[in-house]
């Protein structure tokens, strides 16, 4: 059976921990909007089929001018009302041929394609996988009145990034549960957790940070000219 891979990029957040008044996705990085970097990624992955696009509906222009310069874009869709609605919308969007989704945050602008790569390689293996770091900050769990509970072992604690990469037909009856659960997620993953699959932990690096605050910009900055020299 061949694989056919449809990278979901969810670029629909609000972006008002950045404090730019504009979405996250377009400002500008070393010259060039963050959500080309990330665009480009998935663009130069071998692994990957096709590209959508979830985007604020006042983004949409402006992302769609970015976007279709790279011949896997297939469309920019909006968003929904959270995350998992804008996740859906770009699901439907997606060939009716796929057999795996690859959905990544777009403020990760700093994936690679061979990252990538390894993720969808896990999946088409074992139907679900996703990138991870180990934590190397000590953890603890603190009661609602700020006091530590316990101290968890971190040696088997990880944080978990993006694409998460699943074959469809697992993902489906992961959202049908999810849905008809009204189960709250943070990530994909749960999803499938929820209805008992194992996911897969592939090995992650810890530059595939997330644009958050303007902060992580500067740290992406830096990344990115390392990178370049």
């Amino acid at each position: 059976m061949s694989v056919f891979t449809s990278a979901i990029i969810v670029a629909a957040g609000n972006s008002t921990r950045m404090g730019r008044g504009i979405s996250k996705q377009l400002i500008p990085i070393n010259g060039r909007p963050a959500i080309d970097y990330t665009v480009r990624a998935f663009q130069d992955c071998d692994d990957i089929d096709e590209i959508i696009i979830v985007a604020r509906s006042e983004d949409i222009d402006d992302v769609a001018r970015i976007a279709f310069e790279y011949n896997k874009v297939i469309t920019v869709t909006a968003g929904g009302a959270d995350r998992s609605e804008s996740v859906r919308r770009g699901i439907r969007a997606a060939s009716k041929s796929a057999t795996h989704y690859a959905i990544h945050d777009g403020a990760r602008i700093l994936i690679t394609p061979a990252e990538i790569s390894r993720v969808v390689a896990a999946a088409r293996e074992c139907g679900a996988a996703a990138p991870g770091t180990p934590v190397t900050d000590t953890v603890k769990m603190v009661s609602d009145d700020g006091t530590i509970l316990s101290t968890p072992d971190r040696s088997c604690l990880y944080g978990v990034q993006t694409p998460q990469v699943f074959e469809v037909s697992l993902y489906r009856r992961a959202v049908e549960n999810a849905v008809a659960n009204q189960l709250s997620v943070t990530d994909d993953c749960s999803m499938v957790e929820a209805i008992g699959e194992r996911v897969r932990i592939v090995k992650g690096d810890y530059t595939n940070i997330k644009l958050t605050t303007p902060t992580d910009i500067t740290v992406a900055e830096a990344i990115l000219s390392k990178r370049k020299s």
